[in-house]
């Protein structure tokens, strides 16, 4: 007779226990990077909204805020690191091609030898997690997952580049998500477009940097620092292509989340878009139609585009200036290099 296999047992819902950030101590306003590129503070916030935006000291690592942000979604959740089930991380930024960030995170919280994981989504990254998270839950997989977005864009900025530099911040937030009696995540829409891959990306690959070893054989020092300099990889987009795209087919994708959820804008406490640009949210408002009762997360004017970590610090933000939300339904959709998407609604915490 043929053995039949055990399976988990399968939840009914999943939602978010709580919401944790943590945010660099270092401001730059537009005026200091003005030092850099030929443009104004008018300028800047005309075209982004933004006024200012956080940055990491040299001595701060994606791994320290990713462990800020986490030490506060767990205290919100009341959850003890040692119950989690599963530690997913959405990073762009952290330094190692391997080990990742996440299985660091999870020996510092103490929450070992729960399963670690980066995902490499961008902008989309959190949400991704969270579409995971909620899988794993519901499957039985783990009790509680918690799912970081945590970047220092620093790290790979040429300040007087114009692309995307002046957009860049640095940043974490953080969620816990376990069980429910009832459905708090719905369905995720995610994806990507891989005919865009080159829209926004690096301006050069990590094998670049092995053309440093004959200027070093040669013995000339000042090639091999001036030469660093310049393939150092940093970040740059073709932003018209992005805007257009972010514009017209993320508010589909984002109406798309509603559908499955089986909700309409007039259900909604709050909507949380990435942190790309004021005006990307702005447009998507108009497009879905949103009411006026529903508050919009713009966390970009004090925190600049932080990745995967604008979702959970632009509901971290909200959720502290509108505790009346809590509770109550959240679009939130993530959009970025790759290009990837990722669109759910959840209940607030």
């Amino acid at each position: 007779m043929t053995p039949v296999l055990r399976q988990n047992d399968v939840r009914a819902g999943t939602r978010i226990h709580g919401v944790g950030a943590f945010r660099p101590d270092v401001v730059v306003t537009n005026d200091d990077v003005c030092q850099w590129i030929d443009s104004s503070d008018e300028w800047i916030r005309q075209r982004t909204g933004i006024v200012t935006r956080r940055r990491a000291s040299q001595d701060v690592s994606v791994i320290d805020m990713a462990e800020g942000a986490a030490r506060d979604a767990l205290a919100k959740a009341g959850i003890e690191a040692s119950r989690l089930g599963a530690v997913i991380v959405s990073t762009v930024s952290h330094p190692f091609a391997t080990p990742s960030a996440a299985t660091a995170l999870t020996e510092r919280l103490g929450a070992t030898p729960a399963p670690a994981y980066d995902v490499s989504a961008a902008c989309a990254g959190y949400c991704y997690g969270v579409a995971q998270a909620d899988a794993l839950v519901r499957s039985g997989a783990a009790e509680y997952v918690l799912v970081v977005g945590a970047e220092k864009l620093s790290d790979f900025i040429d300040n007087h580049e114009r692309t995307i530099s002046f957009l860049l911040g640095d940043g974490a937030g953080a969620v816990v998500i376990g069980p429910s009696d009832e459905p708090g995540i719905s369905p995720s829409i995610w994806g990507s477009d891989g005919s865009k891959w080159g829209a926004i990306g690096m301006t050069h690959s990590l094998n670049d940097i092995r053309s440093l070893e004959s200027l070093a054989a040669a013995g000339d020092e000042d090639a091999v620092v001036e030469a660093a300099r310049n393939i150092w990889p940093t970040m740059r987009q073709d932003g018209p292509t992005v805007f257009r795209w972010a514009v017209w087919e993320m508010a589909k994708v984002a109406q798309s989340a509603l559908d499955a959820a089986g909700v309409t804008a007039e259900d909604l406490s709050a909507f949380v878009p990435h942190q790309a640009n004021m005006r990307i949210i702005d447009e998507m408002v108009k497009q879905l139609k949103l009411p006026e009762h529903v508050k919009v997360g713009r966390d970009i004017a004090d925190s600049g585009n932080t990745s995967a970590a604008s979702i959970p610090l632009a509901m971290h933000r909200l959720l502290e200036e509108n505790p009346d939300i809590s509770g109550g339904l959240a679009l939130q959709i993530g959009f970025g290099a790759g290009l990837v998407f990722g669109a759910q609604v959840v209940r607030l915490p």
